[in-house]
């Protein structure tokens, strides 16, 4: 840093700009958005200080429960606000919306206001918890427009760090507050609000002036630096569920997560860095090597007016269909489609009952993994223990995912539908596992494989819909893609899984086992869920069966180059190549022609 500062003041204020403006500074910024993103993870711990200052029945908090998942799955709408205004605006709509909605929940439970009733109680949790509709939409949808060859380790990595927000924001308020569920209710309200209007400006779709050749090793970069921190939290949590720890661990645990949350911006700054020095170097000595490309020859043709005929041939023919033939006139895979030609297409007929089926599934599972530790006569702290971890697993699922099918396709050209299809297959084996638990540990073996599952899922479904339909509408689509999951969880869940349950338990209660009455009653034994799971099983085999379905359609597409129209940046005649600790950097000079005689001369050298 000292050679960045050796222009003095000037110099080292112009590196801060550089660095703010920065793409790498945007990735840093959106990873801290998301990180706000866990409001609904943590329903469990802040709805004790509603049910404890309103007095809520099951009933109401039941009801508050539902539509803390309605506004968190109903993103349509925040997709659709964002194709028509900038991002720093749907950041800003976010920002307020969270505010606003647990500001006023926490002004109720600690009787700051009059006591709401349970529909205006349940209208703010909505508005709140739609609120990560628009900070997520805004910081995904910008770093895939950032960084289109790299989509999948970068919805990975965003979508990671949701994962592991709730953890991070009940961190953060034991280290700030303690055990003041009323205060955890006002940080949910007022910390990523202020994140997102602090980074508003700086996260923005930016055109890249030359091809980083080094992106995908700094986006691992990014990666271990989120595996630190998932290890860290997994430990903390851990522990404090099996020990006693003072007010000052959990400071000092605080603090120690807002280090391993700011430290990404060592790697911005190294990045920015380094190509400060390289644009040094540049204009004080010529080029270290000369890159030089023989043009393409283009495609002879009898007459030289034949593309222009047929181009407004196609022209005329467009603007002759009517708007609803268009719908079903869809572009080749990968273009950009429309809106309603991307939901009409077989394509995202497919994805939604992978959606459905697979999402579905897995949601239902997690939500029943209490119950089924208590079916199971596990310890409560275990039980407690085995459901941090599926957050944890879940992490892990959603940055492999992202890393590891970008390597396939790259290499081999795997289609990630495929990919898809192997953790679906995987998960049914953990499935199979809680209903015919005759293993020991298959209930943290069955943890692992869904959470594992549940997050890889969520990182394929949101890639391939951006490979498929192409990015101009990704911002609706993309919230189209988890549409599915919340239908599939209902369906399952509350009209399968819980109605299967309560006749097992019924069958207990007449042999004299558990409750006697609707609310006592309970399950005992590996019978509970036998039947439910296993047709849950079947459901993720068939989500499974359909991916491979749409790998078969696809296959081609993924077989070509489907990246072809982001890689502007071919090297070409006078572009030169740049090598700085091992990695290299290609810099473009724009209308530079090299000579026969400057490229021999650059060979001879």
């Amino acid at each position: 840093m000292s050679s960045t500062a050796g222009n003095g003041v000037g110099g080292l204020f112009a590196f801060v700009v550089q660095v703010v403006r920065s793409q790498w500074f945007t990735v840093f910024a959106c990873l801290l958005v998301m990180t706000g993103g866990g409001a609904t993870y943590i329903f469990r711990l802040y709805s004790k200080a509603m049910v404890d200052a309103l007095d809520y029945n099951d009933a109401a908090i039941n009801l508050v429960g539902f539509y803390k998942d309605v506004g968190a799955n109903v993103a349509i709408f925040a997709g659709l606000i964002a194709e028509v205004i900038p991002t720093w605006l749907v950041l800003f709509i976010g920002a307020a919306m969270n505010f606003g909605g647990y500001f006023m929940i926490w002004l109720a439970v600690t009787g700051k206001i009059s006591k709401p009733a349970v529909w205006q109680m349940c209208l703010y949790i909505a508005i709140g918890t739609d609120s990560q509709n628009f900070t997520n939409t805004a910081a995904v949808v910008t770093c895939v427009n950032n960084f289109p060859e790299s989509r999948g380790v970068v919805i990975g990595l965003l979508k990671g760090l949701v994962g592991l927000s709730g953890a991070i924001l009940t961190q953060l308020y034991l280290g700030i507050y303690g055990n003041d569920l009323n205060s955890l209710i006002l940080l949910t309200g007022y910390a990523p609000a202020v994140i997102a209007l602090v980074f508003m400006f700086t996260i923005r779709t930016m055109k890249s002036e030359r091809q980083k050749r080094n992106e995908l090793k700094v986006f691992l970069h990014f990666f271990y630096v989120t595996i630190l921190l998932a290890l860290f939290l997994m430990a903390v949590t851990l522990l404090r569920k099996y020990m006693n720890f003072p007010q000052a661990f959990n400071t000092q645990s605080a603090l120690m997560v807002v280090a391993l949350l700011l430290l990404p911006l060592y790697i911005v700054i190294r990045e920015e860095n380094i190509t400060r020095r390289l644009k040094t170097q540049n204009t004080n000595q010529p080029p270290t090597e000369i890159i030089t490309e023989k043009p393409q020859e283009l495609p002879h043709y009898n007459s030289s007016s034949s593309n222009d005929q047929q181009d407004q041939q196609k022209i005329n023919n467009v603007e002759g269909t009517s708007f609803f033939a268009n719908i079903f006139n869809k572009p080749k895979r990968g273009e950009d489609y429309t809106i309603l030609q991307a939901i009409l297409s077989v394509d995202m007929l497919y994805i939604f009952i992978m959606s459905v089926c697979g999402l579905g599934s897995h949601l239902t599972i997690i939500d029943n993994f209490k119950p089924i530790g208590e079916a199971l006569n596990l310890q409560d702290r275990t039980i407690s223990s085995v459901m941090t971890m599926v957050s944890i697993w879940n992490y892990f699922g959603r940055v492999y995912a992202g890393f590891v099918s970008e390597l396939l396709l790259q290499k081999w050209k795997t289609a990630r539908p495929n990919m898809m299809a192997s953790v679906l297959f995987m998960s049914c084996i953990g499935i199979l596992l809680i209903a015919f638990p005759v293993i020991p540990g298959s209930y943290y073996v069955s943890s692992l494989l869904i959470g594992f599952s549940y997050g890889a899922q969520v990182t394929l479904i949101f890639t391939i819909i951006s490979e498929l339909f192409g990015l101009k509408h990704y911002s609706t689509l993309f919230n189209c893609g988890q549409l599915g999951s919340p239908v599939g969880a209902y369906l399952l869940n509350s009209k399968l899984t819980k109605v299967l349950y309560e006749k097992e338990a019924f069958k207990d209660a007449a042999l004299g086992i558990g409750g006697t009455n609707a609310k006592e009653l309970s399950c005992t034994g590996d019978h509970c869920f036998r039947i439910s799971f296993s047709i849950l099983a079947c459901v993720a085999f068939f989500a499974a069966i359909m991916s491979l379905g749409l790998s078969r359609r696809t296959k081609d597409f993924y077989k070509g180059d489907i990246y072809k129209k982001f890689k502007t940046g071919k090297s070409s005649p006078g572009d030169t190549v740049k090598r700085y600790n091992g990695e290299t950097y290609l810099k473009f000079k724009k209308n530079v022609k090299a000579t026969e005689t400057q490229t021999e001369t650059a060979q001879d050298s």
